[in-house]
């Protein structure tokens, strides 16, 4: 089974680049699609998000804000059988 995950991340954000390293651990060996999205390039999302990014979604639902370690994100990843 394969796992989309979708990141909605801006430029010069710590915390984003965190999640994405996280992420990059979490998904070594695994079948992961990664889409990030800068909340910056529509208004719409800037408008939803405001300054509270990282948002991380897997498979369309809500799993993570602000902070995940590779080891927490494995976990939820094992545990949604991915």
């Amino acid at each position: 089974m394969s796992a989309h995950i979708l990141l909605y991340t801006r430029k010069d954000c710590c915390l984003c680049d965190e999640m994405k390293a996280a992420i990059r651990e979490a998904a070594e060996g695994r079948s992961i699609g990664v889409e990030e999205v800068d909340v910056d390039s529509a208004p719409g999302l800037q408008e939803k998000y405001g300054s509270d990014v990282p948002v991380l979604f897997i498979n369309g639902r809500k799993a993570f804000k602000h902070r995940v370690t590779a080891k927490e994100l494995k976990k939820r990843l094992t545990r949604e059988g991915l």
